[in-house]
């Protein structure tokens, strides 16, 4: 990684402002590895268009490098993406590709925009990340496509909106008229076509790579193509909003853990959504199911109950919490439009503060937004250690818990030795940006992270008690 970021970088990869005229697409894979040929399927009013792909990271400032262009190619508007009725599933598998990337040894691995450029000035970025299967670098940092796709809104439907009208009588949330099943063919129809990439992951890559970091990156895809990669690694790094997990992700995640890789849940509201895959026409592993109503699910009472797709996975018939694992739960989230929230310290003295100056009680104003996640008495890990307890104000909050906070907790595990910390809020990376305790604290993390099972060197002390007697 420091050789890499020491090669010339660009700004050319930016977007700036709002680009004329119409350009989308999407790629054949989320994923690819050397050796591979990725179909790129674009849609423009552009006479021609080309393709340009940015390696993302630091590169002393510029944040991406140039690895490959495309020749100048045709436009061409492709057909409307259907909707497959009763499970409003927007595909555009009507598509053809308009052209085909061979991914080389140019390649290093890492998370990858391409660039889409029309010759009127119409510009969007298609994701991609180029993953080393064999790689045991210290630190796997997990793209979150599962959850990128729940929430786009390409067509008009994904898993929390849709449209037409819903029944009198019918539920509020979740909505009638929402997607069961979203498709990866298509494009993303927010982040300028790079999902939730720019926003809740790429800080967290540019600041790796900028402090020279021994990291590799995988989809979350990627654990169904092999469970055992977690487990070559000393820290799992989920990164973003990363709510959506399939049975096979989850099950890898735990393996690893029990074998003493720590997990790092940078986002609030991990493995709360469960979902599941299943092949569309241009291949495996395109489709995301999720009913979020296990009576609607049709594996419902003939498949495999862990496969079921209930509201969260917690519900039945899976039943299985994410709160022994993660330690601790979604609780709601800051209402759009209120001010962010101030981040509490508590145990000051604790691994995490190093460096920070900060003493127990300190409120950070500004640190707090979105998702949050707080400690269940009962439920959490019986020695979780609460690094943070952020009261949450009543109306600025949509939550059903009384007496809402934002908890950044951690644990380590007994048997295995792993530590697992979560943040409690999807703020984290995005404040990397911006607030120098924040990065003070990921370095911290990632330092003892990185040196093996974290609970060997600083096992969790309990300390739960004293916010929830």
């Amino acid at each position: 990684m420091v050789a890499e970021n020491r090669r010339q970088g660009t700004t050319a990869w930016e977007i700036s402002g709002t680009p004329p005229g119409v350009i989308a697409g999407f790629a054949s894979r989320t994923s690819a590895q050397v050796g591979d040929t990725v179909a790129l399927f674009v849609t423009t009013d552009a006479p021609t268009f080309h393709v340009e792909a940015y390696r993302m990271g630091y590169y002393a400032g510029a944040g991406a490098r140039l690895v490959w262009a495309s020749p100048e190619l045709p436009g061409r508007t492709q057909p409307p993406c259907p909707v497959v009725p009763m499970i409003n599933m927007v595909a555009c598998d009507n598509w053809t590709p308009s052209l085909h990337l061979m991914v080389t040894s140019a390649f290093v691995q890492g998370d990858y925009l391409l660039k889409l450029v029309g010759s009127g000035g119409q510009a969007s970025y298609i994701p991609l990340t180029v993953w080393d299967p064999a790689s045991n670098a210290t630190y796997l940092a997990e793209n979150d496509v599962y959850t990128w796709q729940a929430w786009n809104p390409y067509g008009g439907y994904d898993f929390y909106v849709g449209r037409g009208p819903c029944p009198v009588g019918a539920p509020t949330y979740p909505t009638c008229n929402r997607a069961r099943v979203v498709s990866f063919d298509r494009p993303y129809g927010y982040g300028e076509g790079a999902g939730d990439f720019l926003g809740n992951e790429y800080p967290f890559v540019r600041f790796a790579e900028q402090h020279g970091l021994d990291i590799t990156y995988a989809t979350s895809d990627d654990f169904e193509k092999d469970p055992t990669f977690v487990a070559r690694h000393k820290a799992l790094l989920s990164l973003g909003h990363d709510e959506c997990w399939s049975l096979t992700e989850r099950q890898a995640a735990q393996a690893a853990e029990a074998n003493g890789v720590n997990i790092v849940f940078f986002g609030a509201s991990p493995i709360l959504r469960h979902i599941r895959l299943q092949s569309s026409p241009l291949g495996p592993d395109r489709e995301e199911v999720d009913y979020r109503d296990a009576t609607a699910d049709p594996l419902d009472g003939i498949g495999d109950p862990l496969r079921v797709t209930g509201n969260t996975w917690s519900a039945p018939p899976a039943s299985w919490s994410e709160v022994p694992f993660v330690g601790e739960s979604y609780a709601g989230y800051v209402k759009p439009g209120a001010s962010p929230v101030a981040f509490v310290v508590t145990n000051a003295s604790a691994w995490l503060y190093r460096g920070t100056g900060l003493g127990d009680g300190t409120a950070i104003p500004g640190l707090l937004l979105g998702d949050f996640d707080q400690f269940y008495p009962g439920l959490s890990p019986a020695n979780l250690q609460i690094m943070a307890h952020s009261p949450m104000p009543e109306d600025e909050v949509q939550t059903n818990t009384a007496n809402p906070a934002s908890d950044t907790t951690y644990y380590s595990d007994p048997a295995s030795g792993a530590g697992v910390f979560d943040t409690g809020t999807t703020a984290w990376i995005s404040d990397l940006a911006t607030h120098p305790i924040v990065v003070q604290m990921t370095a911290n993390l990632l330092d003892l992270f990185g040196q093996g099972p974290a609970g060997r060197a600083q096992p969790s002390i309990p300390n739960w008690r004293r916010y929830y007697p």
